[in-house]
């Protein structure tokens, strides 16, 4: 056996693109319930009211909230042994400001975790994955204000008191670097600026948008040294999104910009998590930037007392960078955008394939960091076709996660401390990016439509008994 005997295979959702039940159970506004439909061609809108002519595709998802005793019994049948959720914020604070939290909320993700526990399975839960009470965006301006810190810190501090001995991994902030472009304004800060127009591309403000990441990065310490006083044995990750960058030339200009740009987006934030400081690098970005950030007494030792206990992080892809060849053929992909690499294959979506590289981040992040490592995303988005005798036949998604499986298991050979993976996502549910349903990453196919129709009827695709095999044999029968 080449995985651990106690290696956690799993698969991975996030409540905003999976839960629904938008105004059920004393829930809050929160963010994602003003991001409207979108596709490959049109961009999805932010708009600060709700409107009544408009499609949110959030608001029902693929309604988890009045399925998941179905959709946990399925994932047990597939034999995972972790489940990654995330809590909505808003379901617990619904303003996200108040002094008392709304049973009803806890309530129900009381009975989500009962459930896993129930078929062996352990919760992966993140805090915040995208989203953040709509009140907290609109009075406080999000993490641009401090208060926002503590009221982070109330949330977490409520949910490790209401969940302890049920779940025993946590992650803080989801894709956290994300804060280090202007895409990433609005879903991990809360900031907005009401003459964007397209909200993946705001009006950016570098220095509100680096002191706002600031303040997360003291929020983030702060729930972590909670949830370690309120039970010792909780594991609480960061969540990085790994975008692996090659050189598209070895000319040595090409090189130091790869490196730079590795350094801004890749390792800035899991620096601050993992080693409790700033790194060197990045004073001469903020000098060069006109970036000043504020601190205040104590954030020093918040953020030594905060260091995480494991790094998990997301890889779909990676990208060919270089400042010689401007002019090149240029990818699409997960929050950056490339050069396309010539030796890979892209999928319908743009995103280029690279189960190689995978093995190369594994170790690139286990050389800097030396603590366990989960990958918590990875998977393949695509347009599924339901056959004539009801099959799915989703070879392309079997091949593309099998062909990342074989390079874990090489890197876990390399000597990497590989401690689990879920997979995105073992279940439909709404992209992130474009708010479509057709573009799906599930083992298990939702009857939901772009449009929002369909029976939410849920049918395991050819992928879901791939992956049950592999579970079983612990990943050696792919």
């Amino acid at each position: 056996m080449i995985f651990p005997k106690n290696f956690l295979w799993g698969g991975a959702t996030a409540a905003n693109q999976c839960e629904g039940a938008f105004n059920e159970g004393g829930k809050g506004d929160c963010l994602s319930d003003h991001l409207t439909s979108g596709s490959l061609t049109t961009k999805r809108r932010f708009t600060k009211n709700i409107e009544t002519d408009a499609l949110y595709p959030s608001h029902e998802a693929v309604d988890f909230y009045h399925h998941y005793k179905e959709d946990i019994a399925l994932f047990a049948k597939m034999g995972m042994k972790a489940y990654r959720l995330s809590i909505t914020w808003s379901r617990i604070f619904p303003n996200g400001d108040e002094m008392k939290p709304n049973e009803e909320g806890l309530k129900f993700y009381d009975s989500v975790f009962d459930e896993c526990i129930r078929y062996g399975i352990e919760p992966i839960v993140t805090l915040m994955h995208f989203d953040m009470p709509y009140h907290l965006f609109e009075e406080y301006g999000g993490f641009q204000n401090r208060k926002v810190i503590d009221f982070f810190a109330s949330f977490a501090k409520t949910v490790f008191q209401r969940y302890k001995g049920k779940v025993h991994y946590w992650l803080t902030f989801n894709e956290i670097n994300f804060a280090c472009i202007p895409m990433g304004n609005l879903e991990i800060l809360g900031i907005y600026d009401e003459r964007t127009k397209d909200y993946t591309q705001p009006l950016d403000d570098p220095q509100k948008r680096y002191q706002a990441l600031h303040h997360v990065f003291l929020a983030s310490a702060k729930a972590v040294e909670i949830g370690h006083e309120i039970d010792p044995t909780n594991k609480i990750g960061c969540m990085i999104s790994h975008v692996t960058q090659y050189p598209l030339t070895p000319h040595p200009e090409d090189m130091l910009y790869v490196q730079q740009q590795n350094h801004q987006f890749n390792d800035f934030t899991a620096d601050v998590q993992i080693r409790g400081k700033y790194p060197y690098y990045m004073k001469r970005f903020f000098d060069e930037n006109n970036i000043n950030i504020q601190w205040e007494k104590g954030d020093e030792e918040t953020l030594k007392n905060g260091c995480v206990d494991f790094y998990s992080f997301s890889y779909y892809m990676s990208n060919c960078q270089s400042i010689i060849k401007e002019s090149e053929e240029h990818s699409a992909g997960n929050l950056l955008e490339g050069i396309t690499n010539p030796y890979l294959e892209s999928s319908e979506w743009g995103w280029q394939i690279d189960p190689v590289g995978l093995r190369y981040t594994l170790n690139e992040i286990y050389d800097r960091y030396a603590i366990p490592i989960m990958i918590v995303e990875n998977g393949l988005g695509a347009n599924d076709k339901i056959e004539n005798d009801g099959t799915i036949n989703d070879d392309y998604r079997i091949d593309y996660l099998k062909a990342h499986i074989e390079q874990m298991k090489e890197a876990v050979k390399d000597g990497v401390d590989l401690i689990g993976y879920t997979m995105w996502t073992p279940i439909d549910i709404i992209s992130s990016s474009t708010g479509e349903m057709k573009k799906r990453y599930g083992l298990i196919y939702v009857d939901k439509n772009d449009d929002g129709t369909g029976s939410f009827k849920r049918i395991p695709k050819k992928s879901f008994y791939w992956y049950k095999n592999v579970i079983a044999s612990n990943g050696e029968n792919l």
